[in-house]
């Protein structure tokens, strides 16, 4: 097996890992808030602290930034902030394995994003594929509780959470890029990895600030709960560097198209960790939404 295939699987194992984690703490020992800014607040001295020894053992000076830097790192920060925020209050709404299926309505809305801001043409094969993602996301978002046929049935609030964080992920996806491309290096691996360490600190001092204004208790509670949030940085710091990794040996859009084993890997955490039962309305759900997500990703 080819390396990028075995990075791309381990990218998607730890950003399920780093779900979960998120998820457990989110229903116990802090808010959507709190289990937000423990992903950062842990990741962001790993991530720091390896661009360092990065620089001082390959001898390379810190490369200059672009004057655009800033602000596609601090909008990207923003927005990312926002769709973690939303994930993980949906993990409460929802089941494990339907909140990480909604997160992945990122590829359809930016294929969307494409087509209304830049004008990107969609073929039909592609359309076909937004309208089958379309339909999995009206039957992941169906509240059958309620009687009849009627807007408040799909209109509720894990669909748009769900939706938020894929719209969110989207603008902070295309800011990243913005950033990377800002950085004055050759090394891909240095660019990433500055823009990284920029991105989590920034998020870092923001949520710090705002949770001590809105949340103060919450400060000291992600600090209680670090036996696990620990755990949760070291995950994602590991994921980003697998994606990265993987980005550099092979075309982003097969990279993607492997990581799409996350939504099985959540599958298995939602039934085995969760003990949450899957009905066969979200599984088909699921199951339209991925087949949409894998056609993009192939037709892109």
């Amino acid at each position: 097996m080819e390396p990028w295939i075995i990075l791309s699987v381990a990218a998607a194992a730890f950003q399920t890992l780093r779900f979960m984690l998120q998820k457990q703490l989110s229903l116990g020992a802090l808010s959507a808030g709190g289990a937000t800014f423990a992903r950062f607040a842990y990741s962001a001295p790993l991530v720091v602290t390896g661009v360092a020894a990065y620089l001082g053992t390959t001898g390379t000076p810190l490369p200059a930034l672009a004057p655009g830097f800033w602000a596609y790192a601090l909008t990207g920060g923003l927005t990312q902030v926002l769709a973690t925020w939303c994930v993980v209050a949906l993990f409460a709404a929802r089941n494990f394995a339907v909140g990480i299926t909604f997160k992945k309505t990122e590829v359809i809305l930016t294929a969307l994003v494409g087509l209304v801001v830049l004008g990107d043409r969609i073929g039909l094969l592609a359309l076909c594929a937004i309208v089958l993602g379309l339909i999995g996301v009206l039957v992941l978002s169906d509240n059958a509780g309620m009687p009849g046929l009627s807007l408040r049935r799909v209109a509720n609030r894990a669909a748009g959470l769900g939706l938020a964080s894929g719209a969110f992920f989207a603008v902070s996806a295309v800011c990243y890029r913005g950033a990377t491309l800002a950085v004055g290096s050759e090394d891909a691996l240095l660019r990433a990895g500055v823009a990284l360490a920029a991105v989590t600190t920034s998020q870092v001092i923001g949520m710090a600030i705002w949770l001590a204004y809105r949340e103060s208790g919450q400060l000291a509670a992600v600090w209680r709960a670090r036996r696990v949030a620990l755990w949760m940085g070291v995950s994602s710091m590991g994921g980003s560097l697998c994606w990265f990794t993987a980005f550099t040996l092979q075309n982003a859009a097969l990279v993607f198209a492997v990581g799409q084993i996350e939504v099985i890997f959540s599958l298995a955490v939602s039934l085995l960790v969760f003990r949450e039962r899957l009905t066969g309305r979200e599984g088909l759900g699921i199951a339209l939404l991925t087949g949409s997500i894998l056609a993009l990703v192939v037709l892109a």
